[in-house]
């Protein structure tokens, strides 16, 4: 399912030929139309006709008016339940394009070309595809596998340091989660560039990869991959709602710094361990002001999500350097105090 590609993409090349499809729609954003797409463009070789569609870049763009604009293209276009949709792009492309083509005449087949580190690593893999409601990040979505991953590095080559310390994060957390080799492998690298982190890229797209295939639709061990991911997915969305964005390597990175803490609060790992971890967090991270957010607003938002059942806050949190426990209900109170933590810690 998951495709290095070489120089030539003849894998995908492979792919179109031995399939049948109707017409290609390649969703892409400015950046990887311009970055990226004339790469694609160069060494396809097909002869299925193809039209580009093209979104504004941003988290801001994920959502149902864009997703309803573009549904309406492919029925302008008249695209049949044969089509298929190539999503070039970073995890809003992939997010959303899924979501696209898995709700389009109830479903029709897509591939992902992750273009980012987070995509490659997280966003492109495991079946889940989804938009942003109102602020509230990923709220409606579906499990739906693309046929095929298309992996090519050398589009990391395209990225500004902030995206690829972004997709880091999430090579950070599956370390924590599932691999203490991988963690401790990652938290050596002196410097974050695409050197740096291509020799770890293939074992974290493993460890999601192996998660999923264990439990596709998130009912007990896919949740472990959410540690970092409750209360930094509250800030996302308060960022977003304050219409000043940040990325989602850099909301998840909070997160497990606050979890991390959490975990420690809840009994489940040492002080000496929450403390390594969070000191190699954030030799990567710069910290994030939270002195405008009220305590009350960021509860509103960890009190909606998905995860939470009975009106009941759950978290994934480290029990160990590699290992994860999930549906664990925390103390309010210890919830406030990481938070409080991390504000101390940032000297905002």
């Amino acid at each position: 399912m998951i495709t290095f590609l070489d120089q030539n993409f003849s894998q995908l090349n492979d792919f179109l030929t031995e399939n049948t499809f109707s017409k290609i729609f390649i969703l892409v954003d400015e950046n990887t139309h311009e970055y990226c797409l004339p790469v694609l463009l160069g060494n396809l070789e097909t002869e299925i006709s193809f039209e580009i569609l093209e979104v504004e870049p941003g988290e801001e763009m994920k959502n149902i008016q864009t997703v309803t604009q573009l549904w309406e293209i492919l029925t302008e276009m008249q695209a049949d339940r044969k089509a298929l949709i190539i999503n070039l792009g970073g995890g809003v492309i992939t997010d959303m394009g899924g979501f696209i083509a898995s709700t389009y005449k109830r479903g029709i087949q897509f591939i992902n070309i992750p273009t980012t580190l987070l995509s490659m690593c997280d966003a492109s893999i495991g079946g889940k595809t989804g938009i942003d409601l109102m602020h509230y990040k990923n709220m409606v979505g579906t499990f739906s596998f693309p046929e095929q991953i298309f992996v090519y590095p050398q589009f990391l080559e395209t990225l500004p340091y902030k995206e690829l310390r972004s997709g880091f994060a999430e090579m950070l957390k599956h370390g924590l989660i599932a691999d203490k080799a991988h963690w401790e492998n990652l938290i050596q690298i002196q410097k974050l560039d695409v050197e740096g982190v291509f020799p770890y890229i293939q074992t974290s797209m493993d460890i999601k990869q192996e998660v999923v295939e264990k439990d596709f639709h998130e009912k007990n061990i896919r949740k472990t991959l959410n540690f970092g991911h409750t209360i930094g997915h509250a800030i996302e969305s308060l960022c977003l709602e304050k219409e000043n964005p940040i990325l989602h390597g850099e909301a998840v990175a909070l997160g497990m710094i606050c979890e991390t803490h959490l975990s420690n609060l809840e009994g489940l790992i040492s002080l000496e361990d929450s403390e390594l971890i969070i000191e190699n967090i954030q030799k990567y991270y710069s910290f994030i002001d939270l002195s405008e957010f009220k305590d009350d607003d960021i509860f509103r938002l960890l009190l909606n999500d998905k995860k939470n059942a009975d009106e009941k806050i759950n978290f994934s949190l480290l029990s160990g350097i590699g290992s994860c426990v999930f549906d664990h209900e925390c103390k309010t109170q210890n919830i406030q105090k990481s938070l409080d933590f991390y504000r101390k810690r940032s000297n905002f």
